[in-house]
């Protein structure tokens, strides 16, 4: 098993294979791309689509593959839903850490719909990676500080616009819409900050979920709750490679969307209170959760 090879050869190998997976893959990615930027034909483009989908989803399958071969990590994963590519899902989940990407898409490729996340607009100008997502329609958001808005107020609504533009192109698309709900990944620091009323979670931000549940309406057809746990401590992207997590627990359930979860959360008050009510007891239970598999 190579898992079992002296540190100072399995490292390198693994990242050596890792970057000819990128490489082997990233080359006929951007070629397909082009040609989608190219072509302005809606079917078209349409089909370049699945054409990237699909050669993403080969590119995770072989890095899933390689960590399993390289790594002696023990996955303990507990399912309570029926997964289905043919259906359209919400996917909320807690967030600590850069490895939760790699844990979300070994559980959930091939078996839902592509994964796509709201990414920060600064992350198109990532080498390589920016111009996949861009390809693979993932959306981008310009996020706006507080002095930012009140110095232009005509700046405030802008991000829901470009979420709102995301999720009508998702309506035509197969999808998995991915929301870490507190935004960032969770730190001690952070969490002292925000006086975060949960020991291992920071607080929720309920308006990104309800606007992609009013938007997407009858597109989605159900929510994944996800709750990841590294029982050794918050881990980095070195540490999977490197084999230094012990443990990942993963814990999926699948939750109808309720008629009284979509709303119009800037404008209706008691849609907004029942919203962060529900979230805020989403949250509240999914912190127990955490605790136990901690343990």
């Amino acid at each position: 098993m190579l898992a079992s090879l002296p540190y100072l050869i399995r490292v390198p190998l693994a990242l050596v294979l890792l970057a000819v997976n990128l490489l082997c893959h990233v080359v006929p990615l951007f070629a397909m791309a082009l040609l989608k930027m190219l072509v302005p034909i809606d079917g078209f483009r349409r089909a370049c689509g699945r054409i990237l989908v699909t050669i993403a989803e080969s590119w995770i399958a072989i890095n899933s593959a390689m960590f399993a071969v390289f790594t002696r990590t023990r996955w303990a994963i507990e399912i309570d839903a029926e997964l289905n590519v043919q259906r359209n899902y919400l996917v909320l989940c807690n967030h600590q850490s850069w490895v939760d990407i790699p844990v979300l898409q070994k559980i959930f490729n091939r078996r839902i719909p592509f994964l796509r996340f709201f990414l920060k607009r600064q992350l198109i100008w990532v080498p390589l990676l920016g111009v996949a997502w861009w390809a693979l329609d993932f959306p981008f958001m310009r996020r706006y500080s507080k002095q930012a808005l009140a110095a232009n107020p005509e700046l405030r609504g802008k991000d829901m616009d470009a979420t709102r533009r995301a999720c009508e192109k998702f309506r035509s698309l197969p999808v998995s819409v991915m929301n870490f709900v507190e935004g960032t990944r969770f730190t001690a620091v952070k969490h002292a900050a925000q006086s975060s009323p949960y020991i291992h979670l920071l607080k929720p931000r309920a308006g990104g979920v309800a606007f992609v549940l009013d938007a997407m309406g009858d597109a989605l057809h159900a929510i994944l709750d996800v709750t990841i746990v590294y029982p050794g401590g918050r881990p980095g992207m070195g540490d999977l490679i490197a084999d230094r997590i012990g443990d990942i627990r993963v814990h999926v359930r699948e939750l109808p969307i309720e008629r009284d979860l979509r709303g119009d959360y800037e404008g209706d008050a008691a849609y907004r209170t029942h919203f962060q009510s529900w979230i805020n007891t989403l949250w509240t239970s999914k912190d127990r959760l955490v605790a136990a598999l901690t343990r």
